[in-house]
């Protein structure tokens, strides 16, 4: 089969692969219809994450047809549509049963401890093949598969395997109540999506940072006031437009690949040189943190930006050893701060509702439409943040 595969920082290939089999009786063997293209497996490729295998398939959403099913999947049968949550799940656990579906207990091969599992991710996620490909091996598939209606389209399935609930999630972490004023950080997929969520949550104004004018118009298409941090600094403009006061919520939904200012008006903190210095002392991979730049600026810009009092949300992807957070400040705002992986199993079920009730059509999102022979390409233009390009969605 073909397959998009990593062999290095900066290589990726559509390769021809082994097709999966079965090796497990709640295994099922999915024939992948539509996948996409994530901000998560970007950091794979441009080396901000490390830890991908050479020869790893990349990709951790799609929807699919089963082609085949174990013993002990009892629920499902070929020819069933079906939508594979991006985080692996067993449904038994403790974790699973109390919705932290995204802290699995049993789903990572390294053990209670490890974390996350994901497909298309490093051996420390479990190193589980990703979705980029024509055919998938999905475990646990009777409790993390999750059957699509006819009424659903593929348009609209697809971004209910990661991008829909993840902006959920973390709407739902901000602790959004009736009334409230949020402030979202990063305007792609995720982004666009946390800006809907929050206003389903009940928000009564929402307030987009980015830094490119095509995410932010569709931003404001969903009802968001915009602020664009190149021409104006982004906690300045966040405290005017709340009178003063700042947000109630903020989710950061950029993570550790956030960009520089390119005009310069968001204000350097005078500590950063500082921060810079224990980065290189200490030994970490400086492609990882630089002055002003990457993992931190959106985590700061939000704690700064929250009124006394306010909940900050991190959805945006870190990796293990990012050490560094503005804990003075947040502590003395006395902010709570909820954040991690998304509970994909838990969420997508409720999502699919609102999508057959007519709440939100979630293919609105998607600005590119690839087919496979095309995803280098595609990969290309979504890693260099090409004007139009905030989803892509790859077809089988």
């Amino acid at each position: 089969m073909k397959a998009v595969v990593f062999h290095g920082v900066g290589d990726i290939r559509l390769d021809t692969v082994s097709d999966p089999e079965i090796s497990d009786s709640r295994d099922a063997i999915v024939r992948i219809t539509n996948s996409a293209i994530c901000g998560t497996d970007l950091h794979f490729v441009r080396g901000t994450m490390g830890g991908l295998k050479e020869g790893q398939i990349l990709g951790h959403e799609a929807i699919g047809i089963i082609e085949e099913v174990g013993k002990g999947v009892r629920n499902f049968k070929p020819g069933d549509r079906v939508v594979i949550p991006s985080t692996v799940s067993c449904g038994g656990c403790s974790y699973c049963r109390s919705g932290y579906t995204g802290q699995c207990d049993e789903a990572n091969p390294n053990g209670k401890r490890a974390g996350t599992a994901f497909y298309g991710g490093p051996e420390a996620a479990g190193g589980f093949d990703g979705l980029q490909a024509e055919y998938a091996r999905i475990p646990y598939a009777n409790t993390s598969l999750v059957r699509l209606p006819s009424s659903v389209t593929d348009d609209q399935a697809i971004m209910l395997s990661d991008i829909y609930p993840t902006g959920y999630f973390g709407a739902d972490m901000a602790e959004i109540s009736q009334g409230d004023t949020v402030a979202v950080f990063g305007c792609g997929p995720v982004g666009q999506f946390a800006v809907i969520s929050a206003y389903q949550l009940g928000a009564a104004r929402v307030i987009a940072v980015d830094g490119h004018e095509d995410r932010l118009e569709r931003a404001r298409f969903h009802g968001a006031e915009t602020v664009n941090f190149n021409t104006e600094d982004p906690v300045e403009a966040i405290v005017e437009l709340t009178n003063g006061i700042g947000v109630d919520r903020a989710i950061d939904a950029v993570g550790v690949d956030a960009e520089v200012p390119k005009s310069g008006p968001a204000k350097q903190d005078p500590q950063d040189d500082m921060v810079a210095q224990i980065v290189e002392e200490s030994g970490q991979d400086g492609t990882l943190w630089k002055p002003g730049d990457g993992p931190m600026m959106a985590t700061k810009w939000a704690v700064a930006a929250l009124a006394k009092a306010g909940t900050l949300s991190i959805i945006g992807v870190y990796p293990p050893n990012d050490n560094f957070f503005p804990i003075g400040q947040a502590m003395n705002k006395s902010l709570s701060i909820n954040m991690g992986n998304c509970n994909h199993r838990s969420y997508i079920p409720h999502l699919i509702e609102m999508v057959e009730r007519g709440n939100v059509d979630p293919a609105k999102i998607i600005t590119q439409d690839e087919e496979m022979v095309d995803a280098i390409t595609a990969y290309e233009q979504f890693d260099q943040r090409k004007s139009g390009w905030v989803k892509v969605e790859l077809e089988v």
